[in-house]
């Protein structure tokens, strides 16, 4: 379906006999744009048919335009202008409206105005109402009919609506409210990305992560004082960030178990050889040697860190012969190594 060939309903709500020159301006706008207009000055909605024949009319609309100018209009049974109530209810079902509003009702006509206070108040309130809302301004009929064609024109690119075409165009199913519906669905996977590069994923509040900590354990050989060869169980404590801040770099491409089990058992090295020669016990052995990592301790930080969204398994294909288990960063994972790893500008 061609879809330049569709054609967008605008209903247009105002009061009438003060404001029949500008309708007429509206209306030719909106022709040129190729629009359908609808408006239901005409009804009083005096009765709940009427008014339910209104709403329905409304409902069926892309847009909802309301002109104020100098005069509230006569009220409804709910205390409130028949004008009012429409658009009331056009905000209440959302959706997009925009008012155009006379710039200096004073410089109207005492005929195109409010004769009493109490309407004056009223009308003062409606203005106030509207431009809560998007609103633009006018001082001629001319006028207005520039500004409401070029306000419907952004409107149209802000909200697209779903708009009529003839029945001989419409396909066996309604693919404009489809093409619609995959391009809120599109924003909102974008907006999903976007939040998945700077924010942890949902669920994971409860995981130990961050400065958490977590007890590694480890073997490794040394040297006695008489040459003896001594094998030893030990355990690191170490936080999430710190595991994380020695494997991501290996990850910005990816590292397969192997390259990734090689630096954790480096970096738990080096921190139990810290330890174990602070121990006054240990006074003349010599240096680590041969150290094995604790695999299920290797496999739960592989776990967790998946678990906390900072990295997934590689879909990248590879020879059949190679059956290794590769990870590589996620978006968020990139932000949090960078968070941690970032060198930090000496302010003196």
């Amino acid at each position: 379906m061609n879809t330049e060939q569709k054609k967008y309903q605008v209903f247009v709500s105002s009061t009438y006999e003060d404001l029949k020159p500008e309708r007429q301006e509206i209306m030719h706008a909106l022709l040129e744009l190729d629009c359908i207009p609808s408006g239901m000055e005409l009804f009083s909605a005096a009765d709940e048919d009427q008014w339910s024949l209104i709403k329905g009319v409304i409902d069926d609309c892309d847009y909802y335009v309301v002109v104020i100018g100098g005069r509230y209009g006569s009220l409804g049974p709910e205390g409130i202008s028949y004008t009012e109530m429409e658009y009331r209810y056009a905000v209440s079902t959302e959706k997009p409206v925009i008012a155009f509003l006379h710039k200096d009702p004073g410089v109207l006509q005492a005929k195109l105005t409010e004769q009493t206070e109490e309407g004056r108040k009223r009308l003062d309130e409606f203005r106030t109402l509207a431009q809560k809302k998007m609103c633009k301004y006018w001082g001629s009929a001319q006028e207005l009919g520039s500004v409401v064609s070029r306000s419907l024109i952004m409107l149209q690119k802000k909200h697209p609506g779903i708009g009529w075409v003839r029945g001989d165009q419409v396909t066996s199913k309604d693919s404009t409210v489809e093409i619609l519906r995959l391009r809120k669905k599109i924003e909102q996977l974008e907006e999903e990305l976007s939040e998945s590069q700077t924010k942890a994923p949902k669920g994971t509040e409860n995981l130990a992560q961050g400065i958490d900590t977590y007890d590694i354990s480890c073997t490794f050989d040394t040297i006695g004082p008489i040459n003896g060869i001594y094998r030893w169980e030990w355990t690191v404590s170490v936080t999430w960030n710190q595991l994380f801040y020695e494997i991501s770099p290996l990850m910005l491409h990816e590292a397969n178990n192997f390259n990734l089990r090689a630096r954790l058992t480096t970096f738990v090295e080096r921190l139990a050889a810290v330890e174990f020669a602070k121990n006054p016990e240990h006074t003349g052995y010599k240096e680590i040697r041969n150290p094995v990592l604790d695999q299920s301790d290797f496999e739960t930080v592989l776990i967790q860190l998946s678990a906390l969204g900072l990295i997934s398994q590689s879909e990248k294909n590879r020879s059949v012969k190679d059956r290794g288990t590769y990870w590589t960063l996620t978006s968020f994972g990139v932000t949090v190594m960078n968070r941690l790893r970032a060198v930090v500008k000496d302010e003196g």
